[in-house]
């Protein structure tokens, strides 16, 4: 297992990207991919080491995974936009749904895709500056699974990532709500 590059102040005249996930694998090859195009990155697998770059060499880019361990990148994200509003910021997910999406644009990121994604896709993510009217509407209406997925994210999410609270407000046992939270959406 690698360890994240210590922090440091970017000498390159590359663009900086700091790409933030818990899967330290798919860091390494987002890494090379994003390097081959031009940029200067560093990875970080924690919110706390992402802070600790972020605080001494606020990145140009960055690409912050939703779910790191047991903490949101959502958090980061708002913190990341503190630091600097002018951070152009990716959110990737294998979790997505429209509540996570929703918050993560308020809280400040450019785009939101959801995992499997490829180098090319969060290139054209970080190089788009407005929505696309043209996007195609779904002819079909949400699974049954996937409403109560939704929802169970929005009333955890209303209740900052709260496992406890949320399960007595949907009353349902915490460990039900944990089992349906670890599953993908349908």
């Amino acid at each position: 297992m690698t360890e994240p590059a210590s922090p440091s102040i970017e000498t390159s005249d590359d663009p900086s990207l700091l790409i933030v996930d818990d899967d330290v694998v798919f860091c390494e090859v987002l890494a090379k991919a994003m390097t081959k195009r031009g940029f200067s990155v560093h990875c970080a697998h924690t919110i706390e080491q992402a802070e600790v770059y972020a605080e001494t060499s606020t990145p140009e880019y960055a690409i912050v995974d939703l779910k790191l361990s047991t903490d949101s990148g959502l958090t980061f994200v708002e913190k990341l936009r503190a630091l600097d509003p002018g951070t152009r910021i990716v959110m990737l997910t294998g979790y997505a749904s429209v509540a996570t999406a929703v918050e993560a644009i308020k809280l400040g990121a450019t785009h939101y895709l959801a995992k499997p994604v490829d180098a090319d896709e969060i290139m054209a993510a970080f190089e788009r500056t407005t929505g696309n009217t043209d996007t195609p509407i779904s002819t079909s209406p949400l699974s049954v699974g996937r409403l109560e997925w939704e929802y169970i994210h929005r009333i955890l999410n209303e209740n900052d990532n709260n496992i406890s609270v949320t399960a007595r407000i949907l009353n349902m046992h915490r460990r039900t709500l944990q089992r349906k939270l670890a599953k993908k959406p349908y």
